[in-house]
C-alpha cells in the first residue's frame, strides 16, 4: 500500500466534551450549549451517543475561528494528542519515550530528521531510533517493534518542542503522570515516597539492580547511582514504558524483558546487588503445578497460597552473595501456618534480616498496613545473625495520618537498619523497633508481625503528658467558647443581593491572578497538598522535579481544592507561604487594593456557590473555580464581611484543634487504664 493512503487510513486524534471544555477553559455545559446552537460545531467522529468524541483538528479549527480557544500551555496539547491517539495512550506514550531518547542522546540526529517532511523524517527517524534503544536498552530489547508511520511524526514534534521547554526526561514523567493519573485502575503504582524508603534499605553501593515485577519502574527509577538495571513484567506495555522511563531517567543500562519473572524468568543467569520489588498479593495461578521442581525453592516449595513467598525467594535467587532485597509484602505473609517453615528457614539461614511494618496507606490497598521485607543472600560460610529486626511504624502516623509522617518513617527506618547492619542490634525503642532472637521466634506460628513482638509503648507519654494535653484542650475549648460567632441576624431592610462576578471576570480584569498547582519545580520547597488544605494543616507534601521555577505561595494567596465536591478555601498565612501548591489546587492572588482575600475566600466557601460552579465525572465532583461568583463591593464593605470571614476561620481552627487533642486524650486514657501505667482512681 503505498505510503500516502497508508497514512490517510488512520484516524485523527479525537478529544471528548470534557477536553474540549479544558481546551476552551470553559464548563462542560457550555461545550453541549455550542452543539445545539451552532450548526458548525464538529461532528462526532466516534464514541458513544452519550458520550461522543471529536476531532481534535477539526475542534481546535473551529474553537479558534470563534475565538474562544483558551492559550492551552504546550504541555496540555501535547497531553491531548497523547490522550486522542487512535492506538491508544500507551502506543503515543511509547512512541513520544522513543523519540524523546533520541532528543536526549542524539540530538543532532534530531535536528537533522526535524528538518525534513513528516514522511522523510519518519523514514530518517527509524534507523536512529533503532540504534539509540540498541545501545541503551540492549541487543533483545522490549521496543523492538516501535510504529513510526508518517502519522505519528506530529506528535514526536510537539514532545520534542515539549522536552524544549521542561527536559526530555521531566517531559516524559509528565505526559506518562498525566496517563497514569488518568487510568487509576489499570495500574497498580508504587507511590514515591515507599520507593525511596526501599531504595534507601538497599543502600548507595548497589550498581545492579532488578525489579522482577517492575510495573512502570518507580521503584528502579528511585535506585541512586546504579549502572545496569534490569526490568521485567508480564504487561508487555508496562515493560516498555518501564524501558523509556528509566532510560530518559539516565541510567546507562537498561534491561528490559516483558514476561512472567516466575514463569519465563528473563534474566534467569544474572545475578545483581540488590532487588526492588513490589509483587502481585494473592495470586493463585503462580504457577505452583509447573515450577513443583524449580532451583529457586531453595528455603522450601512454596504453597498455592503463598505467591509472596515464591516472589521472596525468586529474589534471593538473584542476589550474589551478601546482596540486599527489599520486597513489599501483605501482612498476612508474616503470619499464615502455610507458609511457617519457610518463614523458619530464612530465619534459621540467616537469609530474612528485618521486617518493618508500614503505616497504613503507604501503597494499594490503602487500608492494609503493609511490611517491608528485607532480606540478605548469606554467604556459605558465615554465621546467620543471631536476632531479627522488627519495626512497626505504625505509632509515627497516629496523630496526623500517613502525609506527615513519611519524614518520620524515612528517619528511623533507615537508621535503625543501618545499626542492625552494622552491629546486629539497636536499641530498643517501646512500640517501634527491636531486634528480637531468632530462637524466641521459632515456635509453632513462626509469627513475623512485628507490633506482636515489640514492647508496648507508654500510654500518650504517660500520666504526665496525659495531665498536659488534658491543660491544653481545656485552654482550646475555652478559646472556642471565646470565638463562638455571635446569635446571626437578619437583614435589616430584608435580603438584598448585591450585583455579582465570577472569578473569571476578575482575572480577566486583572483583580487577581490564577494559578493551577503543579506540586512540582525545581529546588526543595515544601508542598502544600489537597489534605493539607482540607485539614488546615501546614505543607506535608515533596516536590516532584520538573525543570519549571516552581510557584510558592504568599500571605493573602486563596487556595481552593478542584475536586471532592466540599466547599473549602484557605487563605495563606505566614506558615503556610512559600510552599508550592500541590496538584488538584487552585490559587488565587488578590490584587489588595481591589479584593481582601478573607472576603474572598468566605463568598468562595458557600455552599450554593460551589454547587453551582462544580461539575459531575463518573467518580468526582470537579470545581470550575472560574464560574465561582462573589458581590462587587467597595473595598471597605469587603473588608468588614473579611473580618467576620477571618473569625470564622479562626474558630473553626480552634475546634479542630480541639477535636485531636480530645481524641488524644480519650486514646491515651484507655491506653494506660488497660497496660497499668494509669490507675482508675
Amino acid at each position: 500500500m503505498p505510503e500516502e493512503n497508508a497514512a490517510a487510513e488512520v484516524t485523527a486524534a479525537e478529544v471528548t466534551a470534557a477536553e474540549v471544555a479544558r481546551l476552551a477553559g470553559v464548563g462542560r455545559a457550555a461545550v453541549s450549549n455550542w452543539r445545539r446552537r451552532h450548526a458548525d460545531f464538529p461532528k462526532p467522529v466516534g464514541g458513544t451517543e452519550t458520550s461522543p468524541s471529536f476531532s481534535l483538528d477539526e475542534v481546535e479549527h473551529w474553537l479558534r475561528a470563534q475565538g474562544k480557544l483558551a492559550e492551552v500551555p504546550l504541555r496540555e496539547r501535547v497531553w491531548q494528542q497523547i490522550a486522542g491517539h487512535p492506538g491508544g495512550a500507551v502506543t503515543a506514550l511509547v512512541q513520544a519515550g522513543g523519540a524523546l531518547l533520541v532528543v536526549r542522546d542524539r540530538p543532532a540526529d534530531w535536528l537533522e530528521a526535524a528538518a525534513v517532511s513528516d514522511a522523510r523524517m519518519a523514514t530518517l527517524l527509524r534507523p536512529v531510533l533503532d540504534q539509540v534503544l540498541g545501545a541503551r536498552l540492549g541487543p533483545d530489547h522490549a521496543l523492538a517493534e516501535i510504529p513510526l508511520p508518517p502519522t505519528a511524526v506530529p506528535l514526536l514534534r510537539a514532545a520534542a518542542e515539549l522536552a524544549a521547554e521542561l527536559g526530555a526526561r521531566q517531559a516524559f514523567e509528565f505526559l506518562l503522570g498525566r496517563h497514569l493519573d488518568a487510568n487509576p485502575r489499570q495500574y497498580t503504582l508504587t507511590p514515591d515516597g515507599l520507593a525511596g524508603l526501599m531504595a534507601a534499605l538497599v543502600g548507595p553501593a548497589a550498581r545492579t539492580v532488578l525489579d522482577p515485577a517492575c510495573g512502570t519502574g518507580t521503584l528502579l527509577r528511585a535506585v541512586r547511582g546504579a549502572t545496569t538495571l534490569y526490568a521485567q513484567d508480564s504487561a508487555p506495555e508496562l515493560a516498555a514504558l518501564a524501558a523509556l522511563r528509566l532510560a530518559l531517567n539516565g541510567t546507562p543500562q537498561v534491561r528490559a524483558a516483558a514476561d512472567d519473572s516466575l514463569r519465563a524468568d528473563a534474566f534467569a543467569q544474572d545475578t545483581v546487588d540488590a532487588v526492588l520489588c513490589h509483587p502481585p498479593f494473592n495470586e493463585r495461578g503462580w504457577g505452583h503445578e509447573e515450577l513443583a521442581y524449580d532451583p529457586r525453592w531453595e528455603y522450601g516449595f512454596p504453597a498455592r497460597t503463598e505467591s509472596e513467598l515464591a516472589w521472596v525467594q525468586h529474589a534471593l535467587a538473584h542476589l550474589r552473595e551478601g546482596g540486599t532485597a527489599v520486597l513489599l509484602m501483605p501482612p498476612a505473609v508474616a503470619a499464615r501456618r502455610s507458609g511457617r517453615r519457610i518463614r523458619a528457614d530464612l530465619l534459621r539461614r540467616g537469609a530474612l534480616r528485618a521486617v518493618v511494618a508500614l503505616p497504613a496507606g503507604a501503597a494499594p490497598p490503602y487500608g492494609i498496613p503493609l511490611h517491608l521485607w528485607v532480606l540478605r543472600r548469606p554467604a556459605p560460610q558465615a554465621a546467620p545473625p543471631a536476632g531479627l529486626l522488627l519495626i512497626d511504624t505504625a505509632a509515627l502516623a497516629a496523630d496526623d495520618g500517613l502525609r506527615s509522617a513519611w519524614p518520620a518513617v524515612h528517619e528511623a527506618v533507615p537508621a535503625a537498619w543501618s545499626a542492625y547492619d552494622r552491629t546486629g542490634s539497636v536499641t530498643p525503642t517501646p512500640g517501634v523497633s527491636r531486634v528480637v532472637p531468632v530462637i524466641e521466634l521459632l515456635d509453632d506460628d513462626v509469627d513475623l508481625t512485628p507490633a506482636r513482638h515489640l514492647p508496648p509503648p507508654t500510654a500518650a507519654g504517660g500520666p504526665a503528658e496525659l495531665t498536659a494535653v488534658r491543660e491544653r484542650l481545656g485552654e482550646t475549648l475555652g478559646r472556642a467558647a471565646r470565638l463562638t460567632p455571635p446569635a446571626a441576624a437578619a437583614p435589616a431592610g430584608g435580603t438584598v443581593r448585591p450585583p455579582m462576578t465570577t472569578v473569571g471576570e476578575l482575572a480577566r480584569a486583572g483583580a487577581l491572578e490564577l494559578h493551577t498547582g503543579t506540586g512540582g519545580g525545581t529546588g526543595s520547597a515544601p508542598v502544600l497538598t489537597e489534605q493539607d488544605v482540607y485539614v488546615g494543616g501546614g505543607p506535608t507534601g515533596t516536590l516532584a522535579p520538573t525543570a519549571d521555577e516552581p510557584l510558592l505561595t504568599t500571605p493573602g494567596d486563596v487556595l481552593v481544592p478542584l475536586v471532592g465536591g466540599a466547599a473549602v478555601a484557605r487563605v495563606v498565612d505566614e506558615t503556610t507561604a512559600g510552599a508550592v501548591p500541590g496538584r488538584g489546587l487552585a490559587l488565587l492572588r488578590p490584587d489588595p487594593d481591589a479584593l481582601d482575600p478573607w472576603f474572598l475566600a468566605g463568598f468562595l466557601r458557600g455552599t450554593a456557590n460551589t454547587r453551582r460552579a462544580s461539575s459531575h465525572a463518573s467518580t468526582a465532583t470537579r470545581l470550575d473555580v472560574r464560574r465561582l461568583q462573589l458581590p462587587r463591593l467597595p473595598l471597605t464593605q469587603q473588608q468588614s464581611y473579611g473580618q467576620r470571614f477571618q473569625a470564622l476561620a479562626e474558630f473553626e481552627d480552634a475546634l479542630r484543634l480541639a477535636a485531636r487533642l480530645g481524641e488524644h486524650l480519650v486514646q491515651g486514657f484507655h491506653d494506660g487504664l488497660s497496660d497499668g501505667t494509669v490507675t482508675p482512681e
